[in-house]
């Protein structure tokens, strides 16, 4: 074999373990094993859930001050608008747990769970539309094409688990009323890298994963047949032209296979007790909905994954924001906080990395009319709020400072790629050395940027 050949056929022609040991992944100790990554789309209104900004009620309906937007640009959506009046929040804080962190009416199960959470306030990106801004945080670039983060994950480390994918994604709908931002595959996909490292997406059917049943009328042995004769003409064809593709599907149809055993097992929740359903909230009963994905990112999580992402759309709220997020707040909360606390009630908390938030956050000026009982908020990428838990994080954790105005960010700051790079250090990896060749560069997910937040890690 020339060392051209070599180089073609690494990537999926000598296996998960021996690449982690050329890549040097894990590249030290984790503390955490796998990611629940809980991405709630269309962009979570920081002022009203967790930036406190009392001061706020003064300037009601006042024009944002232009010493404050310093000319920082804003959106079609209201660049037409002759002013843009400050919007103070219609919901009522309190302070919880051990220090005291301010959290919204909306969310009172995170709040009863705030001390094993790392609340960052000031996370930030470049992108002020939704599909450049959800496509960074998955990606790290705006632009489509790139690996998304579980595939790096999955590319790095491989899974736990050789009955089930490394990566694994459900997407659950709206509680709001109002139409939200779509989702697209490419999000969880595998970019450049060999396309067994992308996500696998879960359904709320009757069939989890798309055609993982054998049609009607074939049997077991019949499967078995077909797939033994198509790999053996699949390794002639990679004998052929050193297609390193050829082999990923290879592995694809067998891990295929293996599902049709792993995963109705996995989606098969007539063992859990009522006492977990109730943990979850009455949701959790019903396939496809959030409350019920939670409750699989545990059995996930448990079953060695290593990436789980879960999706919920219906977070934009340019209208109708006090109608809505509270809509979205109560479909969300319970189960949100149950995992967190069923992860840690099975002392899987301690080795799986727990993310929560959306891909910016919402403007303190209204988008639309002004009312004493209605306002909507538009996209705000200069600060908005996540938070974290469990592997490698330091709990009951709050970061950053913003202005009066939750507009600007007066004190640690954290980016996008700051945080990719802190979520792949709880699993052992050193951002800026996962890397993969393509094109004659050598790619990352943090690309060329990232530091390491510091001030959440244990």
């Amino acid at each position: 074999m020339t060392r051209r050949e070599l180089l073609t056929r690494l990537p999926a022609g000598i296996g998960v373990a021996t690449l982690s040991h050329l890549f040097g992944a894990p590249h030290f100790a984790p503390k955490a094993k796998r990611v629940i990554l809980l991405h709630q789309s269309g962009g979570p209104s920081q002022i009203d859930l967790f930036d406190y900004k009392p001061g706020l009620r003064k300037y009601q309906g006042t024009d944002l001050p232009a010493s404050v937007r310093m000319g920082q640009r804003i959106t079609g959506m209201t660049s037409g608008q002759s002013t843009l009046p400050v919007a103070a929040s219609m919901f009522r804080f309190a302070q919880h747990g051990q220090n005291g962190t301010w959290v919204s009416e909306l969310i009172p199960h995170t709040a009863k769970i705030i001390d094993k959470l790392a609340v960052i306030k000031t996370v930030n990106t470049e992108a002020i539309n939704h599909d450049p801004a959800i496509t960074f945080f998955q990606s790290g670039s705006q632009q489509p094409g790139r690996p998304s983060m579980g595939a790096w994950v999955s590319y790095g480390l491989g899974s736990e688990n050789e009955n089930l994918p490394a990566f694994v994604v459900m997407v659950s709908q709206a509680h709001a009323l109002n139409t939200d931002q779509p989702l697209f595959s490419r999000l969880w996909g595998s970019g450049f890298l060999p396309s067994n490292y992308q996500g696998v997406k879960f359904r709320a059917s009757s069939d989890p994963v798309l055609f993982l049943s054998d049609p009607e009328g074939i049997s077991k042995t019949t499967r078995r047949t077909m797939l033994d004769a198509v790999g053996k003409l699949n390794e002639q064809r990679f004998k052929d032209t050193g297609d390193p593709e050829i082999e990923t599907r290879i592995s694809q149809y067998e891990m295929a296979y293996r599902m049709q055993t792993s995963v109705p097992e996995l989606v098969d929740l007539s063992k859990e007790p009522d006492t977990t359903f109730e943990l979850y909230g009455p949701e959790s009963r019903k396939p496809g909905t959030y409350a019920r994905n939670c409750l699989l990112a545990r059995r996930l999580a448990e079953r060695g994954v290593r990436f789980i992402q879960l999706y919920h759309r219906g977070w934009d709220q340019h209208n109708d924001l006090p109608r809505d997020l509270a809509l979205q707040c109560r479909g969300t909360d319970q189960p949100t906080a149950a995992l967190v606390t069923d992860l840690a009630q099975r002392g899987l908390l301690d080795d799986t990395l727990v993310v929560w938030g959306g891909e910016f956050g919402r403007t303190v000026y209204c988008q639309g009319r002004l009312t004493d009982t209605n306002y909507g908020r538009d996209h705000h990428p200069r600060n908005f709020t996540m938070w974290l838990a469990g592997g490698g994080i330091k709990p009951g954790t709050v970061l950053g400072e913003t202005d009066d105005f939750s507009y600007n960010i007066t004190a640690d700051p954290v980016h996008v790629h700051d945080l990719q790079a802190t979520i792949l250090h709880c699993l052992g990896i050193d951002h800026k050395k996962l890397t993969y060749k393509f094109q004659g560069r050598h790619f990352r997910l943090t690309d060329v940027r990232g530091e390491l937040i510091d001030k959440v890690l244990a």
